[in-house]
């Protein structure tokens, strides 16, 4: 029996993934989560053998999520699910030490035999989500698009600053380099491009 966490903020999605998952495979449901930082209290409280994560999600996202877990559980086996991996995103999930990628389009038994898979030690990435992320458009580095992704949460540069750790003007400066990247004349207007072309 493989035990799971699931946390996605899609209600329907999670709940039928609860209900299916045990019914496809030897897989039992520990707690549910709608957000991030719900996602890593269930996690370190529960232990699972394996947190199945939904990517993008309010507040904390998947991968700050998984960062967060990966200090407290190094060992911890993530399956992250996603509409569309952006090539940079799915870097960084990989550097966190993401074991799997699943589209969240996928059945639910595909879901539970990647879990057994990633159960047993090894790796899995959905070809159709490896396919989306090697076309990689974004002229961004991996920081920018971190600086711009805090900008569209609405934090001011020394708030990102203290948020990523980074001194102030080192900040100012991925901002001046992403508005030029995106000819754009604000760094509201870089985050709004970024998001508009998928790449934060």
């Amino acid at each position: 029996m493989t035990t799971v966490v699931l946390a996605d903020d899609e209600a329907l999605l999670r709940k039928a993934l609860a209900a299916l998952l045990p019914l496809e495979g030897e897989i039992t449901v520990l707690a549910e989560a709608e957000e991030g930082r719900e996602a890593v209290r269930a996690t370190l409280r529960h232990r699972p053998d394996v947190l199945v994560i939904d990517l993008e999600m309010p507040g904390m996202d998947g991968l700050e999520a998984v960062a967060e877990i990966r200090r407290a559980l190094p060992e911890q086996v993530i399956l992250m699910l996603t509409r569309h991996a952006r090539p940079g995103v799915l870097r960084r999930a990989l550097r966190l030490g993401v074991q799997g990628f699943v589209s969240k389009s996928a059945e639910p038994a595909h879901i539970v035999s990647v879990i057994a898979t990633l159960h047993e030690g090894r790796r899995w990435i959905d070809p159709d989500v490896s396919a989306l992320a090697i076309v990689d458009d974004c002229p961004l580095t991996d920081r920018e698009i971190d600086v711009l992704r805090a900008t569209g949460e609405g934090y001011s540069a020394a708030d990102i600053a203290a948020r990523l750790h980074l001194a102030e003007g080192t900040v100012r400066n991925y901002l001046s380099n992403a508005m030029q990247k995106t000819q754009t004349r604000t760094r509201h207007e870089a985050a709004r491009y970024a998001r508009e072309h998928d790449w934060l």
